[in-house]
């Protein structure tokens, strides 16, 4: 399993439920409410295609939370 941290100051709630949903098909991806951060959890196949899914969609959450700053 990996666990994913994006802390609340810099992430968008918004931002990281998308990307959940965008990367939902690929693997088993639990949110779980934290006090400073949404933390994700992944859970697949192998830890590479944990890892490989943590990062796309940590870059994707960035991405959307960048794109949708001062909304």
């Amino acid at each position: 399993m990996r666990e994913l941290r994006f802390h609340r100051e810099l992430y968008r709630g918004e931002s990281v439920d998308e990307a959940i949903k965008v990367y939902a098909p690929y693997a088993t991806i639990t949110p779980v409410e934290h006090e400073t951060h949404w933390v994700v959890k992944i859970e697949s196949k192998s830890a590479a295609r944990e890892r490989k899914i943590g990062d796309e969609m940590a870059n994707y959450a960035l991405g959307l939370t960048i794109r949708n700053q001062g909304v």
